[in-house]
């Protein structure tokens, strides 16, 4: 790998570095969306809710004024007793009743399916560059901007589903949910989408053969025909 090459590689992987932490955090959280039902009254305890591809928490918060914003339970950063669970993904026999809806089951498991997708390419692509630096191997470069481009790709999906669950939550009249909105989680998920892509895309650019700067650098290069 040429010195310029090298360069480039190194200042790419800072991106891909800072788009990994992203989708870690937003892989492992729980805050892709919060969820709060109508408040009736003041006084009153409500029960809102905010979850991500693994687990879902339940928050019993008393409310002493009203929302300016609306009419919904929150905001969750108040104090309240705090019920966590965690989904059933993977598992047979009875079906737990996520979110109070049977179906919702099915969206988080292609969610977080979809995410394991994502960190798979991930480390391809990080075992891909780590290899590239050795002498004669920056055909690897390619194959890693792929398998992050793959992996952007496979996360923004991944974004996609949970927007969806979010929306069936919402508009279904067998949960008490009717707001809603996306939080930190969900961001870093949306950035890591971005990151990965924009170092896939810089990566396959930087592997790409040099280019001559003039049609004569080709002929000066060539060797010359020898004469028998």
């Amino acid at each position: 790998m040429f010195e310029e090459q090298a360069t480039k590689v190194k200042i790419t992987s800072v991106v891909i570095l800072v788009g990994m932490s992203s989708m870690l955090a937003a892989v492992v959280t729980d805050h892709w969306a919060v969820l709060s039902p109508r408040v009736e009254k003041l006084n009153a305890t409500c029960e809102a809710a905010h979850f991500g591809l693994w687990r879902l928490c339940k928050k019993s918060i008393f409310i002493v004024e009203e929302d300016p914003q609306g009419k919904g339970c929150g905001p969750i950063s108040l104090p309240g007793a705090k019920n966590c669970s965690y989904f059933k993904h993977f598992t047979s026999g009875e079906e737990a009743e996520v979110f109070e809806v049977k179906t919702q089951k099915e969206y988080n498991i292609s969610a977080a399916a979809i995410a394991i997708f994502s960190l798979f390419f991930m480390i391809l692509g990080t075992l891909c560059v780590i290899f590239s630096f050795g002498k004669g191997r920056d055909y690897l470069l390619r194959p890693a901007g792929m398998f992050f481009a793959f992996a952007g790709l496979c996360i923004i999906i991944s974004v996609e589903v949970m927007r969806q669950s979010v929306k069936r939550m919402i508009d279904s009249d067998e949960t008490i949910w009717i707001e809603y909105h996306y939080s930190w989680s969900f961001t870093c998920a949306c950035a890591s989408f971005t990151l990965l892509i924009l170092s896939g895309v810089a990566l396959l650019l930087i592997s790409m053969p040099h280019m001559p700067r003039n049609p004569w650098e080709t002929c000066m290069d060539a060797e010359p025909d020898t004469l028998d």
